[in-house]
């Protein structure tokens, strides 16, 4: 995929003090994520969010989004969605195990609350069909009216987005094998398909009865002759592939970082919806002046001509987890938090992670002190610990949620408290406030004989010098937190591959001075900068 360059405009209510100014490295998310996509009876494509946490429809020719169901609103986290009949809309919502139905009256009731890892969902001749993408999972049908179930098939290895074929059999894919399978929708013993694929996580069928297939780990999209397995590449693209989806013959195909294209017959493709960031969450800066990007399912480098590239993700070899906060930790090394509760060192260049410590209730912000311990803040857990050579100790506890870690260049640590709305300094063991009045302090950063903190409530970056004690806002109104007028919703688990999901706008700070800022609430990367 190709990549944004450039300058672009900061986010338009921003404001910066006296000798700032702000800029976008990157241009804002159109979506936040792209997971299932389905095709309405309207012509349009409908795309399900996860980390967006709203549903979507896109006019493919003119490219206008409008939002069908908003963040904040009854559906959460949606994986994948269906129509039936009536063109009611039906979404699994994975965090949540549940599968609800937003009806054309723009009411939402639950059909199912107790579908773990609700993923791959669709509608066939008045049968409403659904599966859980874990190990062991379940394909079943749901009453629509009481949420009963009948199973299907049961103990399968992570199916994920299915449909059902022209011989009216089911087929689905099989991440846990790298299969795909096909089963009898009355029940029985499911065959395999095709195997040794680039783990498979849709199937759809084309208008002659072919398997197209998503290949999440290597990216490809292929073509499967449902009788003989044999396979036709359309499209090499890049790992994460979601979905996809046909509009009469065009084809469809989502990522999960959040681009859109149509692929089209000579195997190039044109791009639907650009390329973005999820969230983004941690910020570093390395050696050479790029900037690490932790968004979750995937890490980025950010250059500062503003190219962008992976620096791995979810379904990679080595890669740590769904990550949050970073800290670079030596040449090539970075140190990382993931919402599944280790604490890893990650060398994006081999690429290989060591985990330094697990077991943590939702760990955010990392750093490195002097001596080379590191130190995180976990936010379930209401603490902030070190680890060392295998041994974790506990700096702090009572703590509430704790977000953003600093440490100085003498060793003092910092730590920005969420729902504390202030920041403080670990001194014995004990907690100090240095900064108080914050709304929804996270992303902090010693630099330069300063304490910044990004607060995602107030909207604002907050400085505060070491020395004199003098507190100053550098920019307000910034894209951080939630929206105006959205409450957002908690995203839980997704089965093994992820915990808890939740925001963090990360701070990190150049040699040269600049401050980077995650911008999260329209998925850009921000850079403030004294004027010269």
């Amino acid at each position: 995929m190709s990549q944004h360059t450039g300058r672009f405009t900061a986010a338009a209510s921003a404001r910066t003090a006296e000798g700032w100014r702000l800029e976008r490295l990157t241009p804002p998310s159109r979506l936040f994520g792209a997971n299932g996509l389905r095709t309405g009876a309207d012509g349009r494509l409908y795309v399900a969010q996860v980390s967006g946490s709203q549903v979507s429809a896109i006019d493919v020719d003119s490219g206008a989004i409008e939002v069908i169901s908003p963040k904040g609103g009854d559906i959460v986290a949606p994986d994948d969605i269906a129509f039936d009949d009536d063109g009611n809309l039906y979404a699994t919502e994975i965090t949540e195990g549940r599968i609800g139905m937003l009806g054309r009256d723009g009411r939402y009731r639950v059909i199912n609350g107790d579908i773990p890892v609700a993923n791959p969902i669709t509608f066939h001749q008045g049968r409403l069909i659904v599966g859980e993408c874990r190990p062991g999972g379940r394909i079943m049908e749901l009453d629509r009216n009481d949420g009963r179930a009948r199973i299907i098939a049961s103990d399968v290895p992570m199916p994920n987005a299915f449909s059902v074929g022209p011989d009216g059999k089911l087929y689905f894919p099989v991440m846990g094998t790298n299969e795909i399978w096909r089963v009898d929708l009355a029940g029985g013993a499911p065959e395999k398909v095709a195997g040794e694929l680039g783990v498979p996580d849709s199937v759809k069928f084309d208008a002659q009865g072919f398997i197209v297939s998503t290949q999440v780990a290597s990216g490809q999209v292929l073509r499967i002759d449902p009788q003989t397995g044999e396979r036709t590449l359309l499209a090499q693209l890049t790992p994460g592939l979601d979905n996809c989806s046909f509009i009469g013959e065009r084809l469809f195909v989502s990522n999960i970082s959040g681009y859109i294209v149509e692929v089209l017959k000579d195997g190039t493709t044109r791009e639907l919806v650009p390329d973005g960031f999820n969230w983004p969450l941690g910020l570093a800066v390395d050696d050479d002046s790029s900037l690490y990007v932790a968004d979750g399912a995937f890490s980025w480098r950010l250059r500062a001509d503003g190219t962008r590239a992976s620096l791995g993700h979810l379904f990679a070899l080595g890669y740590p987890g769904y990550s949050r906060g970073v800290a670079r930790s030596g040449p090539g090394a970075f140190v990382v938090t993931t919402a599944n509760g280790d604490v890893a060192r990650y060398r994006p260049d081999a690429p290989s992670s060591e985990v330094l410590a697990s077991g943590f209730d939702q760990p955010y912000g990392v750093a490195v002190v002097p001596g080379g311990a590191v130190v995180f803040a976990e936010l379930g857990g209401g603490r902030v610990l070190s680890v060392a050579n295998g041994t974790v100790d506990t700096l702090a506890s009572g703590l509430h949620q704790p977000s953003g870690v600093a440490v100085d260049s003498d060793g003092t640590v910092y730590v920005s408290e969420s729902a504390g709305g202030r920041v403080v300094k670990l001194a014995r063991g004990k907690a100090q406030t240095v900064i108080d009045g914050l709304q929804q302090p996270q992303g902090l950063l010693v630099h330069a004989g300063a304490l910044h903190v990004l607060d995602a409530g107030r909207k604002e970056l907050v400085c505060l010098n070491l020395g004199s004690g003098a507190r100053d806002v550098l920019a307000t109104n910034l894209p951080v937190g939630a929206p105006a007028g959205v409450v957002p919703k908690a995203l839980g688990a997704i089965g093994t591959l992820s915990g808890p999901m939740g925001p963090f706008a990360g701070l990190a700070a150049d040699a040269d001075g600049t401050l980077y800022l995650s911008g999260d609430a329209e998925g850009s990367v921000l850079a403030l900068r004294q004027r010269s």
